[in-house]
């Protein structure tokens, strides 16, 4: 008899590749998901992108009877509800808290009652603020979170408390975690308390740290969903992608069937339990060069990105994903390059209507004094 696996939040973008890779592979796959209007529209139907076979119960992870009934028959379970964004985060604590701790604990207390085999439960790279950095001579350091008068003063760059700006290097696992925004603590939190209740009851438990993930079916009218739709959204509504900083700050993009992969393999190899691996794909762009690349890719080059100049309290410099771990353990590889993964988005976004809602979220940070 085939495996059954629960995907909490797994009508979303992530969770729905997680649900192909998974009946690919001969898995029987329920979703939970409450279709949040930000993320699925008011209309708040299963998406049309949700495979057929898949069986989709619509509750809240917060809701104890929903959760409980979502639970029987299962074998293992994705934990991916969350509300995601850090600058939305940092006035939404309330909510923010409530759905990414509060939901964690709900489904971690009716686990304590019905265990399973093992609970996989997606992280985040902003658990580690800025990323690890080298000073000129070589030697490694933790990059320090930039003060409030740095960024108004415009001075980008993380620094060396001897003023010399860092170089940023990738970022592995074993870098302390630093949480700057109440997103980055909330993911954090879900993940310790996954890997506590999971050795505590006997369940294998699994941590991965997603970096920036792109690829068909992100919600695209949500202005605090990942860099590459807000573009894309921009771009649909032929407005200048708004770039924040100066446009240098450099992340890692991966593609979201690359993370499909890595959940299945954390899911399947028994030496991934108890072990926290970074998904990324090992490479890293600036933020300026995703901007002109997916401009080409469009075919908008003539509308070029505007750098802004100002900076969300929470968000951080550099951070990139030194992916050798999950490599070593996972037999991780990823295979979509960015380059391939941005003509495959502009296909799916010639069918897509996209409402540009990033000037309303801009407006909403600089009233809160968010934006620097």
């Amino acid at each position: 008899m085939a495996k059954k696996v629960l995907i909490t939040g797994g009508a979303g973008f992530v969770g729905s590749h997680v649900a192909d890779e998974l009946l690919d592979a001969g898995y029987t796959v329920r979703v939970l998901d409450n279709l949040a209007p930000q993320v699925h529209g008011t209309r708040a139907r299963r998406p049309s992108y949700l495979a057929r076979e898949v069986e989709f119960i619509r509750g809240d992870v917060r809701d104890r009877e929903a959760i409980s009934r979502a639970l029987e028959g299962i074998d293992s379970v994705f934990h991916f509800a969350a509300a995601v964004g850090v600058g939305q985060s940092m006035y939404e604590i309330a909510n923010y808290t409530d759905n990414n701790s509060q939901g964690t604990a709900v489904l971690l207390e009716s686990l304590s009652a019905q265990p399973i085999e093992r609970l996989i439960v997606a992280s985040s790279m902003s658990v580690y603020g800025e990323g690890l950095y080298r000073t000129r001579d070589g030697a490694s350091v933790e990059g320090r979170e930039r003060t409030l008068e740095q960024l108004r003063a415009h001075d980008w760059e993380v620094r060396a408390s001897n003023g010399e700006p860092l170089i940023p290097v990738q970022t592995p696992e074993t870098k302390c975690p630093a949480l700057p925004s109440v997103y980055a603590i909330s993911k954090y939190h879900q993940e310790r308390l996954c890997l506590t209740i999971g050795r505590a009851y006997g369940i294998d438990t699994v941590a991965l740290r997603f970096f920036n993930i792109f690829g068909t079916r992100q919600a695209l009218s949500n202005p605090y969903t990942g860099v590459l739709a807000i573009f894309a959204s921009r771009f649909l509504n032929n407005s200048s992608p708004l770039v924040n900083e100066d446009g240098k700050q450099r992340r890692d993009f991966v593609h979201v069937r690359d993370v499909a992969q890595a959940c299945r393999l954390a899911l399947e190899l028994p030496q991934a339990a108890g072990e926290v691996f970074n998904i990324g794909s090992g490479r890293n762009y600036s933020v300026l060069e995703i901007a002109e690349q997916m401009a080409r890719v469009l075919g908008k080059e003539e509308i070029e990105p505007e750098i802004v100049g100002k900076c969300r309290v929470g968000d951080i410099r550099n951070c990139f994903a030194d992916i050798s771990h999950a490599k070593n353990i996972l037999g991780y590889k990823p295979r979509v390059s960015l380059k391939e993964g941005l003509v495959e988005l502009a296909g799916w976004l010639k069918g897509q209507i996209a409402v540009d809602r990033i000037e309303h979220a801009a407006r909403e940070l600089n009233a809160r004094g968010l934006a620097v």
